[in-house]
């Protein structure tokens, strides 16, 4: 029978100090009363490092339980028939993201050419990144996960959606065929599906999407798109300013400024833009002269012309 480890070390153990007590009771019989002194001093030592060994052991055992307990990323909000399931979840600013590696696994094999970027257009916002492809290329997981979604959702066609460890869940969107199903477990790279033009895509590429409990994040805040396939830091802060499209233009990068501790998000918040939302009878000269700014700077800002009309609910960057 084989016995576990745990009792396999003990038994050793005992057979030491069995052995040990053995020869110095040996050697004890023919030695003076200050030798024999001596000697019960070591062996007591030697008994309080052996009782100190087996609880740093047993500590040991039950460090490494809590270390090699699974996290369980289904136990909330799981469900494989819904896109959105953290509908009636508030988002807690800042969110904090944290990555074990450096570098993700790219979803194509293709270099990765970005047509349309995370922000707002044609009056809406744009809630991930469009990655040219040809219709049928593979499609991998951008990290180990479980497959939470798997099915046609409106707009984005065929789609699959994957939960990672850390909370986070990647968005393959406009597919043309899937190579998972819903709860299937997929590691780091694996083959997830086929690029397509599936839903309301003109053209065929992938959109991809990276939530947290149902926020849409800027991409782009997080990772780098090119060959190095770099995570921007292996600890990164999240403030509202990247998961608001109408903040950002899908035809530019925005600047950059990743906070890597919780107090420069903080810090960042003091300075955010000024949201103004377009009101029945407003015009840009109005506006304007409402903020003490000129057209030029409204129009630059917000990427528009000054003959351009205003709709009611726009929402304009006020700098």
């Amino acid at each position: 029978m084989k016995l576990p480890f745990y009792l396999t070390v003990f038994f050793l153990i005992s057979l030491s100090g069995y052995s040990q007590n053995d020869t110095i009771i040996g050697k004890i019989r023919n030695q003076p009363e200050t030798s024999v002194q001596d000697q019960l001093l070591k062996q007591s030592a030697f008994n309080q490092t052996d009782d100190s060994l087996f609880l740093k052991l047993d500590t040991i055992l039950i460090d490494s339980t809590k270390l090699i307990k699974p996290i369980d990323i289904k136990a909330n909000h799981w469900n494989t028939t819904v896109f959105n399931p953290y509908k009636n979840v508030k988002p807690k600013f800042p969110i904090k993201l944290e990555f074990s590696d450096s570098s993700y696994s790219s979803p194509i094999t293709r270099n990765k050419v970005v047509t349309s970027r995370f922000g707002w257009r044609n009056g809406r916002g744009h809630h991930g990144i469009d990655i040219d492809l040809i219709t049928g290329d593979s499609i991998f997981s951008m990290f180990s996960g479980i497959v939470r979604f798997a099915r046609y959702s409106t707009g984005y066609g065929k789609t699959i959606v994957v939960r990672h460890y850390n909370g986070l869940e990647t968005v393959y969107a406009h597919l043309s065929k899937y190579a998972v199903k819903a709860n299937d477990t997929v590691k780091y790279g694996q083959h997830i599906g086929y690029g397509g033009i599936s839903g309301n895509a003109r053209g065929s590429h992938l959109h991809l999407g990276i939530y947290y409990h149902g926020i849409a994040i800027y991409p782009e805040y997080l990772f780098e798109f090119s060959a190095a396939n770099s995570v921007r830091a292996k600890e990164i802060w999240v403030t509202d300013k990247w998961t608001r499209s109408y903040l950002h233009n899908h035809k530019k990068q925005s600047t950059l400024n990743i906070f890597t501790t919780k107090e420069e998000a903080v810090r960042s918040r003091k300075n955010r833009k000024k949201i103004y939302i377009v009101k029945r009878g407003d015009t840009l000269s109005r506006i304007a002269l409402k903020n003490n700014i000129p057209i030029t700077t409204i129009c630059k800002t917000n990427y528009i012309k000054s003959s351009a009309i205003l709709k009611i609910g726009q929402k304009l960057i006020i700098e």
